[in-house]
């Protein structure tokens, strides 16, 4: 089983800040994966608001990584020929088999389901363990973020020394940041200059004198 606190180990006085130098909040005491002491705005002073900050960042950071894959490879494989797909940024407004109004139903009886019940792991971690559909299968983790079983870490690297972990999930982290760049900066791309990355990367590698972002701005 893995120990629901295995990131909370004692706090490094020598660990990286997100500014060399700079004075983290007491809160903020390194003991938490991905603390590199950031919290100008002190949304974390509160212990409570900081438990579910720390839930909200991890969840927002796993769709965007989804969202990172679901803009790039798509547009990569459509480009080279693979496969024909519409914009990302256009998706909404493409025909599918019904209409939006009954696919944002559909979403958000889905979504509100597994938000429900990830919303109840959070007031009692381990309390949504069984699968309701196949009780045979459970999980024996009472770690809301990271739920242990095959089907979550099926090459084994959930397990090992609180270190070793600490350091895997803090390598997650710091890629589900980049991956929340990436999506607002595709975003800002597809804004200014009308296509996406993908194809202002090929722009970039044919001329890459003229096609930069200076001259997008005309600076």
């Amino acid at each position: 089983m893995i120990d629901p606190n295995l990131c909370r180990l004692a706090a490094d006085t020598d660990r990286p800040l997100w500014f060399p130098g700079s004075t983290p909040p007491p809160w903020l005491d390194g003991s938490l994966c991905g603390d590199f002491g950031f919290d100008p705005l002190g949304l974390g002073s509160d212990p409570e608001t900081l438990r579910w900050n720390v839930q909200a960042e991890l969840v927002n950071r796993r769709w965007a990584m989804l969202g990172a894959a679901g803009i790039f490879i798509p547009e990569f494989l459509t480009k080279i020929g693979i496969l024909n797909t519409s914009s990302w940024y256009t998706a909404g407004e493409q025909e599918y088999f019904t209409d939006t109004t009954t696919l944002f139903i559909v979403e958000l009886i889905f979504i509100g389901w597994a938000e429900g019940r990830r919303w109840a792991d959070i007031i009692k971690p381990g309390c949504v363990n069984t699968d309701p559909i196949f009780p045979d299968n459970k999980l024996t983790g009472t770690d809301v973020r990271y739920p242990v079983g095959l089907w979550f870490y099926p090459l084994g690297w959930g397990s090992g020394s609180p270190e070793k972990v600490k350091e895997l999930r803090t390598k997650e982290i710091k890629n589900e940041r980049l991956a929340m760049l990436a999506v607002m900066g595709a975003w800002f791309q597809h804004i200014y200059t009308g296509t996406g990355p993908i194809d202002n990367l090929f722009a970039h590698l044919v001329d890459p004198g003229h096609a930069t972002i200076f001259n997008l701005l005309q600076v």
